[in-house]
């Protein structure tokens, strides 16, 4: 099992444990998401949604499960802008469904699931636990594009600091 987790949290791990076993979610590795595996993506929205949930004393164990299976779905098969805007726009309820059918989720870990692309899709979810999930989806997802662009970025930064400087010396 491939993770990013911390491993000393054992009451996290024996929540989720039975998805991080399995080899369908576990084939998560292979299809890439935000510069990174949809696997190790998941992990951390999963482990940082259940800290801020536990934290606040809510459902961390909903919260925890929901987060690692937000992005349960299977290889995406177009290349165009057209097809990966219906892929974002789908793919909540594509891994909802592989939820319900893999792991027989609740129907609040699945609206939570079905619901993690608000705005985007249109339908809030009913839940603060999904709200968290949501917005700790969108955080890891910025920081994964960070490292992904953060060559690029590093060489307009310097481009356009040289730029500036080059405008105020005399």
């Amino acid at each position: 099992m491939k993770t990013i987790i911390n491993e000393n949290d054992e009451q996290y791990l024996e929540i989720v444990e039975h998805i991080l076993n399995n080899k369908k979610f576990n084939d998560l590795d292979h299809y890439f998401h935000h510069g990174t595996s949809r696997l190790l993506h998941s992990q951390r929205v999963s482990y940082y949604s259940y800290k801020v949930a536990k934290k606040l004393g809510l459902d961390y164990e909903t919260t925890a499960i929901a987060g690692l299976l937000h992005d349960f779905y299977g290889e995406t098969k177009g290349t165009s802008k057209l097809h990966h805007l219906y892929e974002e726009y789908s793919h909540p309820l594509k891994a909802a469904k592989n939820a319900e059918t893999y792991f027989k989720v609740s129907p609040k870990i699945k609206n939570i699931i079905a619901t993690h692309m608000f705005p985007w899709t249109l339908r809030p979810t009913k839940y603060i636990e999904g709200w968290i999930v949501n917005m700790v989806d969108k955080t890891v997802a910025t920081y994964e594009y960070s490292l992904k662009f953060r060559y690029k970025f590093s060489l307009w930064t310097i481009f356009l600091f040289n730029i500036l400087r080059i405008g105020t010396t005399k």
